[in-house]
């Protein structure tokens, strides 16, 4: 799986460069990503498919494309970088972990007197 901490947002302005030119068939196809309807990162007006973005950002930053494959566990970590990155993106919000629940102790009993 990809670590994505070592993409910087020149790394991702790159990669959206690099779609502007070649087009959005063009440049799910050569990576091999399918388009995602639902991940979307969002610059200067412009809607973009955020894993294929992120995976080809990757490259730029290590020499290495992040497939598909490696947003199959870990989608909601790689949208978290594109946005500390200081970009939109859009898609399922992640899911907060569940807070315990807290339970109000009762106060105790009194004895029940015989009738």
């Amino acid at each position: 799986m990809a670590t994505f901490s070592s993409v910087t947002r020149q790394h991702v302005l790159q990669a959206l460069a690099e779609h502007d030119s070649r087009g959005a068939d063009e440049f799910l196809a050569t990576y091999g990503f399918t388009p995602d309807p639902v991940h979307r990162l969002t610059h200067e007006g412009s809607t973009y498919d955020a894993p294929a973005v992120l995976g080809v950002a990757h490259r730029y930053a290590t020499g290495r494309l992040a497939t598909p494959d490696d947003f199959r566990s870990g989608m909601d970590t790689a949208l978290a970088i594109l946005r500390r990155r200081g970009f939109e993106v859009s898609g399922p919000a992640p899911v907060a972990p569940r807070a315990a629940a807290t339970r109000t102790p009762r106060a105790p009993r009194a004895p029940r007197t015989p009738s």
